[in-house]
């Protein structure tokens, strides 16, 4: 019978503790790496953060949020909500899930009988090929939404706090979203609720946090390989304000700065074409850290299946 290990790779939290060089299957072709000067910039002007409680009557911060997604397809924003305190509380408790030993992690694995892949759970993201480039992270990845659609069983029992901060955060992210869908609707002049009334009750939101070890050539590979998000909208939180994210533009890879209490909403490729291009979906990857661990937690928001049939597009995460 073959040998099909390389189909379920050590978590990279494991990994890094046993090498001195990324393992080649993380390393990247030499025009592709982050290291490679003639393709990473840092953003020529200020990066645009929004203030979300002023939205709906301030036409000076319509005009910057129209910008954004026109020019980025991403946007920080601030008065989005989400109180400080919850938002350390849900990093912190995701950091005791990861640095809790393996066989404990494992207990919430996305592996049926340890070889089969499912969409939730702990572990990496599938492998199909030998040669596949493998992302330099390890991930926890949950049903949210709809509620009754949750699989506890792959929520982790420690630390004991880990529901229920996940829940709270997770229904004002909801909230976010809404707000968010009401502003574009209102600057493209459509009916308020005209995004809002397409999503089904029954559309899925995924939460999942993202683990980057430390890399010893953060040269050679990524934290996530470039990528547009196949959903509707992705609400992102970064513990600690560790820099990594970089968005494509023109061919050019521009670093997105950290800032304290924001969060970051890019959208994705549902809404690009629900809004006929308007607005973006943009490429985006994730760089690694010699000295830095990173720490996220994303919310990826979709509309249902019939909907995503509906427009042609892709079924993975929305």
């Amino acid at each position: 019978m073959a040998d099909e290990s390389w189909m379920v790779p050590t978590p990279v939290q494991e990994l890094v503790a046993a090498v001195e060089e990324p393992p080649s299957r993380y390393v990247l072709p030499e025009q592709d790496r982050p290291g490679s000067p003639s393709v990473t910039k840092d953003i020529p002007e200020p990066f645009p953060v929004v203030d979300l409680k002023r939205l709906p009557d301030d036409v000076a911060e319509a005009a910057k949020l129209r910008s954004a997604l026109q020019s980025w397809g991403l946007v920080l924003v601030t008065n989005h909500g989400i109180e400080s305190s919850l938002m350390h509380d849900v990093m912190d408790a995701s950091r005791e899930f990861f640095q809790q030993p393996l066989q404990e992690r494992q207990k919430c694995s996305n592996l049926i009988d340890g070889e089969w892949f499912q969409v939730e759970g702990y572990g990496n993201d599938p492998v199909l090929t030998e040669d596949q480039i493998l992302s330099w992270n390890d991930r926890l990845r949950l049903k949210v939404e709809p509620e009754d659609e949750r699989n506890y069983a792959l929520w982790p029992k420690h630390p004991e706090c880990f529901r229920d901060v996940l829940h709270e955060y997770t229904s004002k992210t909801k909230r976010i979203r809404d707000d968010m869908f009401r502003a574009m609707a209102r600057i493209l002049e459509l009916d308020e609720d005209h995004f809002i009334s397409q999503i089904s009750d029954k559309a899925p939101a995924f939460a999942r946090f993202t683990y980057y070890p430390s890399c010893p050539r953060p040269e050679l590979v990524n934290g996530v390989q470039a990528h547009s998000d196949a959903g509707i909208l992705t609400i992102l939180l970064v513990h600690n304000e560790v820099g990594g994210l970089q968005v494509q533009r023109d061919g050019i890879w521009y670093n997105v700065p950290p800032k304290p209490d924001t969060l970051l909403i890019n959208l994705g490729d549902v809404m690009e074409i629900m809004n006929n291009g308007v607005f973006k979906s943009p490429v985006h990857r994730v760089l690694t850290n010699a000295e830095k661990e990173r720490l996220s937690l994303a919310v990826f928001y979709g509309v249902g299946e019939e909907k995503a049939r509906e427009l042609g597009a892709s079924l993975l995460d929305v």
